[in-house]
């Protein structure tokens, strides 16, 4: 969308409350003196001259219009390769990227529109939810209806640095909240993870029997501030929930479970036009040149910072363009004029580095590049950097001037013969090192530079300008600023902790207080080769100083037997509820105990009625049971002796049988008769005198079946 629009280009967007043509529009700058207000007019630089206005200069809903028609909410364009993040799930990562694309969106359409700030709310939220703007599809999709509290909500929350916060995942929101993760105040889950400790093969379902000895057949879970009682949950419950505790404690049960895989794998080891800036730091420009003058240790490359609003600048003389050089430029700058809103680069590798990115992201700063192969985008700095190599340049031993034109001139002061074999330097007559001259360029920058009147500033000097300004300096703590000023580890200065440390170019460093299989983002302390800094993976948490035994000057045995005692403590706390559940378990029933119970009280209350039963016979049968007759009974006779006695015991199996049988049906028919009897004199008084009630014929009848069971007994 474009901020200046010409005469013609007003008529031709046919915007309400504007002349439909270009001699209309005419008419009306004149009238209004749109040429006169030198911050909202300029002359165009386009082929054919004329003048361009400022989209500031329209009627409000003008300005509505021209917005709602070329605004576009979109997810700006982001570095190249960036570090995963990992602190968000997927869904919220696009959450947060729909809300930070409307909050940019808002700022955009706002940013010159005369009206208060809750009518410009209201304007936006409506054309939102009519449709009329120029949307993503993916942010309808996220974001199908906007309101005014949402927005105000965004915008507090990006102003405050909390860009994690916009977004939200609703299955995330319930991580934590389930049934047996809350159930009887916690204990269930604990008793859960110890008995996966104690024996990990157990499935859902034997810990769900385990559970239910534990804790019986319903659990207790706190529902909006009332304790009620549920069923015991299915055993896919108990599955997915086994599932993510083997996930979160995954370090633990393996320390429990498996010790020396823990100590082999996972343990310790000893291994242009910018006139609308009007406060300071509200836009910076950076850009990096050749210097014109060669030093006695070769030709630098100067970085300069300019504030657009007082012009003031600071140089920084490098060997070679790289990040770390615009990373010192800008620390330089912050601890002179304080933290700016925006800083504006071009495209060089060193300006769109990801260690750039990452420093003008940590510091809360807005980074913008400009076109490519597009300098006037940033005329400032380049006027600047051309305003020192033609004012300091020349004063400099070792000037080599400003072409090649230049170069030749001043070569040719000497005759070829005499510089023959001669150093550039020798030369060019260069004297200065690259600190003599990085002193050199600071005392300009601040005795000659900043006290001389500049016509941008209408006559005042950067010095001046500055020190008239009444807006709040937002400073940074040197210390916190050096940090992240450290160089990262490797590429991106993403890592993993394993068994042996942290891995950076080849050594190890010890971190005992993190676990293993843990992804961390790492900065190095450049005074101390042995010493690092480990952060969260997004850089927003600070975890622990790591330590490489063989840099820094320590004994590795004695700091890996520290390292050891550290995370020795730390899973000892980690694990003590866990250790403390495992105990109760070896104390108590087996499992295989507790699991029978369980079962015994799930078997059905019914005692089965015999079978009508029939012997089976083949030919194979009959000549097995001869064959064991022969075995057992001899073929000789038996004796009258031994015939009787073999009688009688066929004859008490027989009678034992019967017996038993009579008992079982006796029983049942005893327990349907005291049924009858109870339903008989239920409708009977209850009173405390009578002994006993009249006997009935199916009593009697009762009674004189047990006496002659006696009597055959």
């Amino acid at each position: 969308m474009k901020d200046w629009l010409s005469a013609s280009e007003i008529a031709a967007e046919q915007l309400p409350d504007m002349p439909r043509t270009k001699m209309g529009v005419n008419f009306l700058l004149e009238r209004e003196g749109w040429n006169d207000r030198q911050t909202q007019a300029r002359p165009r630089a386009a082929r054919g001259g004329g003048m361009e206005y400022h989209i500031s200069l329209l009627p409000v809903l003008a300005q509505v219009a021209y917005q709602q028609k070329h605004i576009v909410i979109q997810l700006p364009v982001k570095p190249a390769k960036p570090a995963p993040d990992t602190s968000l799930t997927a869904r919220a990562q696009l959450e947060r990227d729909a809300r930070l694309a409307i909050v940019a969106a808002f700022e955009k359409f706002s940013h010159n529109l005369k009206l208060g700030y809750t009518t410009r709310v209201q304007v936006f939220t409506d054309k939102f939810n009519a449709g009329s703007l120029n949307i993503d599809p993916w942010v309808i999709e996220i974001i199908p209806s906007l309101s005014k509290r949402s927005l105000a909500r965004w915008q507090s929350q990006k102003r405050d640095g909390r860009i994690n916060a916009l977004g939200h995942d609703p299955a995330q929101a319930r991580k934590g909240t389930g049934v047996l993760d809350t159930a009887n105040g916690g204990a269930v889950r604990a008793f859960m993870l110890a008995a996966i400790a104690a024996q990990p093969h157990l499935s859902g379902e034997a810990v769900q029997t385990q559970v239910r000895y534990e804790f019986g057949d319903t659990l207790k879970v706190l529902s909006k501030g009332v304790e009620t009682d549920i069923s015991m949950p299915p055993v896919r419950t108990f599955q997915h929930a086994i599932k993510r505790l083997r996930e979160s404690h995954k370090i633990e049960l393996i320390a429990l479970t498996n010790p020396d895989q823990y100590r082999s794998h996972k343990a310790p080891a000893g291994v242009g036009m910018l006139r609308h800036i009007t406060e300071p730091n509200q836009l910076w420009q950076i850009d990096a040149s050749p210097v014109d003058a060669l030093c006695t240790d070769g030709r630098h490359a100067v970085y300069a910072c300019i504030d657009i609003a007082t012009r003031r600048t600071v140089w920084l003389l490098s060997k070679t363009p790289r990040a770390s050089a615009v990373a010192l430029l800008i620390r330089k700058a912050i601890l002179e004029w304080g933290v700016p809103d925006v800083v504006k680069t071009d495209n060089g590798s060193d300006f769109v580095a990801r260690d750039t990115q990452r420093l003008f992201a940590s510091l809360g700063i807005e980074a913008e590049t400009s076109d490519a192969y597009s300098p006037q985008q940033k005329g400032h700095v380049e006027r600047v950097i051309k305003t020192f190599q033609h004012d300091l340049g020349p004063l400099l031993p070792g000037f080599v001037g400003h072409s090649v034109t230049d170069r030749k001139a001043i070569e040719s002061r000497k005759s070829f013969a005499n510089r023959l074999g001669e150093s550039d330097a020798d030369v060019f007559g260069a004297t200065l090192s690259g600190p003599q001259l990085q002193k050199h360029i600071d005392d300009w920058a601040n005795t000659i530079y900043q006290h001389k009147p500049h016509a941008g500033l209408k006559g005042s000097t950067p010095f001046g300008a500055a020190l008239a300004s009444s807006k709040v300096v937002r400073r940074v703590d040197e210390r916190a600023l050096d940090l992240l000023l450290m160089p990262v580890a490797g590429s991106d200065g993403q890592r993993i902790v394993t068994k042996l440390g942290i891995r950076i170019d080849g050594y190890h460093y010890l971190a005992p207080t993190i676990m293993p299989e843990t992804a961390v983002f790492v900065r190095m302390d450049p005074n101390d080769a042995g010493l690092a800094y480990a952060f969260a993976q997004d850089g927003a948490e600070f975890l622990a100083e790591i330590v490489c035994p063989e840099l820094s000057g320590m004994h590795p045995a004695d700091l890996v037997r520290a390292a050891k005692e550290i995370r020795a403590e730390l899973l000892d706390e980690r694990t003590r509820d866990v250790k403390a559940g495992m105990k109760r378990l070896a104390k108590g029933p087996s499992l295989i105990e507790r699991a029978l119970e369980v079962k015994r009280r799930d078997m059905p209350n019914v005692i089965p009625l015999p079978k009508r039963e029939e012997a089976h016979s083949t030919a194979q049968i009959e000549a097995a049971i001869a064959a064991m007759s022969e075995k057992l009974n001899p073929t000789r006779e038996l004796t009258p002796r031994e015939a009787a006695e073999h009688r009688r015991m066929i004859e008490e199996m027989r009678v034992e049988d019967e017996r038993e049988l009579n008992a079982r049906f006796e029983t049942m028919r005893q327990d349907r008769l005291d049924e009858v009897e109870a339903e008989r004199t239920a409708h009977l008084p209850k009173d405390a005198n009578i002994v006993a009630l009249p006997e009935t014929p199916k009593e009697r009848y009762r009674r004189a079946v047990a006496i002659r069971k006696l009597v055959d007994a």
